[in-house]
């Protein structure tokens, strides 16, 4: 079972950048997708973007798209989210999460706080 460690989170100013960074806890080898979700007060848990670990495929919600990047590096045990130009409805608790097969995202991080201040 692969756990997950976010970090990177804080408060910056609109128009600034943040890194989140999701740590796993043994080889990815074998996972299908990792993603970033996101959840605001008061709103219901969104999906942000994925990536395939075959492949390296990515995708976005609508809201992101050319402003946030996610990718992962070689060895394949970190998953990073860039995220530019940043809006103060980007303000969200920022979740990782991992899945072994098209199925739902089962594992989870504890999250990670960003606030963009206007």
């Amino acid at each position: 079972q692969v756990q997950l460690v976010e970090s990177g989170g804080g408060l910056v100013q609109a128009g600034g950048s943040l890194r989140l960074s999701c740590a796993a806890s043994e080889n990815t080898g074998n996972i299908y997708q990792t993603g970033w979700f996101r959840q605001a007060p008061g709103k219901e848990r969104e999906f942000v973007a994925h990536i395939a670990w075959s492949t390296g495929s990515t995708d976005y919600v609508d809201s992101v798209k050319g402003r946030f990047t996610i990718s992962r590096d070689n060895a394949g045990n970190t998953m990073y989210l860039q995220m530019n130009s940043l809006k103060p409805e980007d303000t969200a608790d920022y979740y990782c999460a991992a899945r072994y097969s098209a199925s739902g995202w089962k594992y989870w991080g504890q999250g990670t706080q960003v606030t963009v201040s206007s």
